[in-house]
């Protein structure tokens, strides 16, 4: 049977034995706060995962801050004797002529072009696509790529971010909108006399289908592949795959319908990574054993289709909480990730940077790297996940905390 068909019910028993073989093991590593931001000009809230040059510069979004308090688009940049120094290349304006509230991340092109999404803003209040481009003299030109539209079938409140094909058309989702009004998958197609194009490859919401998918989309062999929070056979989310068509246009098929019932995993936030063997991983917000969310594998099977798996149960003692991000997969195959909270000796702590160790003879092994303290003074409650360098340090950013409890940008030593 294919996975599409197949809620991931499994048995308490089940999930009670994948608990007790995953215990979780803290170990203390060394946070290093980057950057506290302030809540004015430099902005607030930072809710994305960072991206980075190959000169080690930092790049993301505030929800907030800046001269309209409508968000910022900013750059850490390491100084040769030590610590940072924050640019904020673009502040948003919101209303009709500029976009606002960015929760997603940032990407490159080739050329240094940074494209991203905000969330409202525009000429129709839905949301827009845009594009950054660095100028002689250091400054950077922000284009508006596309306008969402809140009162039409196309998408609206684009929360996840773009990616790139080697065409130069960008993807993404809208968490509403479209012709069932639970989001769209859409592409951007840039034209030859400038500017671009926007078409709807899905519109999610029909039936079983699933719904408001908040994740960026991820290419693997020509298909696209992502996850809603809601909707599916059982209400708890998908996991679904666009493939284009050879007469045009993309079908969708579910890949795994996650279920409320239980002590199933649910609701799906984080993008799709996928490992050299074709394995997929992806994380849920709620569910699972404690309730706290959980991490799932997607294998493949001979013949089609994928077989689920949780590899890990969130909300145990000495464990985090309610993962919102995606992961992040180095060549080791160890998985790194963040949740909102957790739970520790001294009780609630506010969100956990953990890594996912695969163990010989299968399965993984939970280590928390850091957790962010109760004070809020390191940092807290990150939605975003970690990005990693060459030596293996891993970067983020917690949406709340640090010094003027507006967010920070953090390294953990590892």
């Amino acid at each position: 049977m294919r996975i599409g068909k197949l809620s991931l019910g499994l048995p308490a028993a089940a999930m009670s034995a994948i608990v007790l073989t995953l215990a979780s093991v803290s170990a203390a590593a060394q946070e290093t706060i980057l950057y506290n931001f302030t809540g004015g000009a430099d902005g607030s809230t930072a809710l994305s995962t960072l991206i980075s040059d190959a000169s080690g510069n930092l790049y993301g979004t505030t929800e907030f801050g800046g001269g309209s308090a409508a968000g910022t688009v900013f750059e850490l940049s390491p100084q040769s004797g030590g610590g940072w120094i924050q640019t904020v290349l673009h502040a948003f304006g919101g209303g009709p002529t500029d976009g606002a509230n960015p929760w997603a991340g940032l990407i490159f092109d080739a050329a240094g072009n940074l494209y991203g999404t905000t969330r409202v803003g525009g000429a129709h209040g839905g949301g827009t696509a845009f594009e950054l481009s660095p100028q002689a003299g250091g400054t950077w030109t922000e284009t508006e790529l596309h306008q969402f539209n809140a009162t039409s079938t196309d998408g609206q409140d684009p929360i996840g971010g773009l990616i790139l094909d080697s065409s130069g058309n960008l993807y993404g989702t809208t968490e509403l909108g479209g012709a069932y009004g639970k989001g769209t998958a859409f592409e951007l197609l840039p034209q030859a006399g400038g500017g671009y194009r926007e078409k709807v490859l899905h519109s999610f919401g029909n039936g079983t289908d699933g719904q408001l998918p908040v994740a960026s989309l991820i290419f693997a062999a020509g298909n696209l592949y992502g996850t809603t929070s809601f909707g599916g056979t059982s209400g708890g989310g998908t996991v679904f795959e666009l493939s284009l068509q050879s007469g045009g246009g993309w079908k969708e098929t579910r890949l795994a319908n996650f279920s409320t019932s239980g002590n199933n995993p649910n609701t799906p936030d984080g993008a799709i990574v996928f490992d050299s063997a074709g394995n997929l991983y992806t994380t849920t917000y709620l569910g699972g054993f404690f309730s706290g969310g959980g991490v799932v594998e997607l294998s493949p099977k001979v013949g089609g289709g994928y077989t689920a798996k949780v590899i890990h149960n969130f909300g145990g003692t000495n464990d985090g909480l309610n993962p919102f991000a995606g992961l992040t997969l180095d060549s080791s195959g160890n998985l790194y990730g963040t949740t909102q909270g957790g739970y520790s000796s001294t009780g609630r702590s506010q969100g956990e940077v953990f890594e996912l160790s695969p163990k010989t003879g299968g399965g993984f092994t939970e280590t928390v790297l850091y957790r962010f303290s109760n004070s809020g003074g390191d940092g807290g409650v990150p939605y975003g996940g970690v990005i990693l360098d060459a030596a293996g340090n891993l970067y983020g950013t917690t949406s709340s905390g640090g010094s003027f409890i507006h967010g920070t940008v953090y390294q953990i030593a590892h």
